[in-house]
């Protein structure tokens, strides 16, 4: 059978729906019996414009692509699948932050950026939640942990990479204005 663009373009869609999660052109290529990069990525262009319309679209995130449900139908997805409760508070928001501005960092320099306070329960519930992640220790007396921001951390909150962060600045400003 002769393998063209158009049978590509339906394995690319295919593994995107299937993966569950956001995959780069680099695995998508090796997948498709090595097709281009370059041709990857201008299926995945055609793939996006195709989506447009849809209640589903295809985003790059976490410097790869995945299937996702557009915001506007988010309140009827919830009806159906009724996701597992995760409330976000002010302590897991900020300690989250500065791991992901400050990245590795020990549970101490985390605590000494937010004042002091105390962040194991905020560690330890970001652990849980796949949101970070223990990537070594710190080559200093007692050998710290690190950690750091996760692949899913980009794929929930819809970032190609670290750089989509917004600046610091601008978390700053807000802080202030609360």
């Amino acid at each position: 059978m002769k393998k063209d663009k158009n049978f590509y373009k339906k394995v690319i869609e295919a593994l995107l729906h299937c993966a569950g999660r956001s995959l780069t052109p680099s695995e998508i290529s090796r997948i498709c019996d090595n097709l281009s990069i370059s041709e990857v990525q201008q299926i995945l262009k055609d793939l996006i414009k195709e989506y447009a319309e849809r209640g589903i679209r295809i985003a790059e995130v976490a410097e790869g692509y995945r299937i996702e449900t557009i915001p506007e139908v988010a309140e009827y997805i919830k009806k159906l699948i009724k996701p597992k409760k995760f409330k976000w508070t002010k302590s897991l928001l900020e300690t989250l932050a500065i791991i992901a501005y400050f990245q590795p960092l020990t549970r101490a320099e985390i605590s000494a950026k937010r004042g002091g306070i105390d962040v194991s329960s905020s560690l330890r519930v970001l652990l849980e939640n796949n949101f970070i992640e223990v990537i070594g220790r710190k080559p200093v007396p007692g050998r710290p942990v690190l950690y750091s921001t996760t692949k899913f951390f980009l794929e929930y909150f819809g970032l190609k990479s670290l750089k989509d962060l917004p600046p610091i600045e601008e978390l700053k400003n807000l802080y202030e204005l609360e």
